[in-house]
């Protein structure tokens, strides 16, 4: 067994694969304040900031690095699904993207909340609306992926909802703080080793 060095400006985190065969059985959907809005064709700036929002704090960076022209085709692609979880006041507090590019597969590819939600039961709330439309006509697989960059708990949210691991891969890639993708302070639980250059 031996370690691997990661630069400084690179981060390193070990990816879980976990995927559904069987649509789940039927329960009630859980209480939550909470109303789940479509984003037909979003406009980019307004996706990225929600993406921002939910995905910074665990350094989600991807669509972030994307110029406009990337980001929309894969956006506006009629494959995906763009959700935003709403509050009573409208405020965009969560989001939800699911990927049906793929035959008789659904990525659910992006899925959280703001951090001032955690734990309150509204996960299980917008896992069961991921989950009611990952299921369409045809559908035999849903998967969805994690890291250990990811809120501490993601990992057994989704084997709780019925997920089963299936496989883990390494991946490493630059800081997003240090390429100014995410603020210096994003993140705070990860040490930033190198400084913006």
């Amino acid at each position: 067994m031996g370690l691997i060095a990661v630069a400084d400006d690179q981060l390193a985190t070990i990816v879980t694969t976990l995927e559904m065969r069987e649509r789940p059985r039927p329960r009630p959907l859980p209480d939550s304040p909470l109303r789940l809005v479509l984003w037909n064709r979003p406009d980019p700036a307004k996706y990225r900031a929600l993406f921002a929002r939910v995905g910074a704090p665990w350094l989600w960076f991807s669509r972030l690095a994307m110029d406009d022209a990337a980001l929309t085709a894969i956006i506006h692609d009629p494959g995906i699904a763009v959700f935003a979880a709403t509050d009573a006041r409208g405020i965009e507090v969560g989001f939800l993207e699911l990927d049906h590019r793929h035959a008789n597969t659904c990525e659910i590819g992006y899925f959280g909340l703001v951090p001032e939600l955690a734990g309150a039961g509204h996960g299980r709330w917008l896992m069961a609306h991921a989950l009611m439309r990952a299921w369409t006509p045809g559908v035999t697989r849903v998967w969805v992926h994690t890291c250990t960059l990811d809120h501490p708990s993601a990992l057994n949210f989704y084997r709780a909802q019925g997920f089963t691991a299936t496989g883990r891969t390494i991946e490493t890639f630059p800081d997003p703080r240090v390429l100014g993708l995410l603020p210096l302070d994003a993140a705070p639980q990860i040490p930033l080793l190198a400084s913006r250059r």
